[in-house]
């Protein structure tokens, strides 16, 4: 049996916690993102962008796409994009891992750096200028409603099927922010006693993949009164959680889904009863390059 390699975006497994929660009442479960065909739970939002802008024609074969990223979405736009034969230009700070530069270019994406000082903000105002002076499309992963639907059609309706209903919480990194509200939107359907739980860097941390946002910089997508709780953890947390994601549970993971373990293995201790399930973002070969594991 043949699949479309679209239809292998999503359904990704959910694992039970084998040594870092042992707690009788308490249950974390990992979702294993990086088991998507482009490594990341970004290929959802990617896919539903492409998909949806071409069916509505806002896009076509001869749209010229750009859009500005830290890594795993432009590595998902960039996939997705050479399915649909879309010609797309990514923009990222130049501190990006080497291994998602040349994953994006693989597929076939022209990639352009900038100053690591400018961060990601940067590089929005870069892909921001591409759209108003050379006649590029943006699909904008940060105000696209597309992107948290794909979340609000999938993941959440994975998680909610996957754990009969059982789910209490659910934790996410937050960066687009995208996961984390369409996921919420869903299970508070289902659940509205379900507690969502948003995880940012503390302090002046700096986590790839997880952001507080300037003000000016919000994402569009974003609605406060879609995440219960904020738990911030520590770069040193995030780099902690991520080894020990590999070495005791054999989930080999970036430091966003470290950030994302820490603070879900935080929520564990304030709780006698209750079904954890916590995003898995990507996996841990694209940093290979940096310090995460050395």
């Amino acid at each position: 049996m043949s699949y479309d390699l679209i239809d292998l975006v999503g359904k990704t497994p959910l694992v039970a916690s084998r040594n870092l929660l042992v707690k009788p009442g308490v249950t974390l479960l990992f979702k294993l993102e990086g088991q998507n065909p482009g490594g990341s739970v970004k290929d959802r939002a990617a896919l539903n962008m492409i998909r949806s802008a071409m069916e509505s024609g806002r896009i076509t074969q001869s749209t010229k796409l750009v859009e500005a990223t830290s890594g795993n979405t432009g590595i998902a736009l960039a996939m997705i994009a050479r399915l649909y034969g879309i010609e797309i230009e990514l923009i990222m700070p130049e501190n990006a891992t080497r291994e998602r530069v040349q994953t994006m270019r693989a597929y076939g994406a022209r990639v352009t750096l900038t100053p690591a000082a400018g961060g990601i903000e940067e590089a929005r105002d870069m892909a921001d200028q591409r759209v108003r002076q050379e006649g590029f499309v943006m699909l904008d992963q940060f105000s696209n409603p597309d992107n948290w639907k794909a979340h609000y059609k999938s993941t959440g309706p994975e998680i909610w099927d996957d754990t009969q209903g059982k789910v209490t919480h659910f934790v996410s990194s937050m960066g687009t922010t995208g996961t984390i509200m369409g996921t919420s939107s869903f299970l508070k359907e289902k659940n509205p006693e379900i507690t969502i739980v948003g995880v940012q860097p503390d302090g002046d941390s700096s986590i790839p993949g997880i952001r507080k946002w300037p003000k000016a910089y919000l994402p569009k997508i974003f609605d406060a009164s879609k995440v219960d709780r904020i738990l911030e953890v520590s770069a040193a947390e995030a780099r902690e959680t991520a080894r020990d994601l590999a070495s005791e549970e054999g989930i080999f993971a970036g430091m966003s889904s470290g950030g994302a373990t820490a603070a879900a293995l935080k929520l564990a201790k304030e709780l006698e009863v209750g079904t954890i399930v916590s995003i898995i973002c990507d996996r841990g070969d694209r940093y290979l390059s940096s310090d995460l594991f050395e």
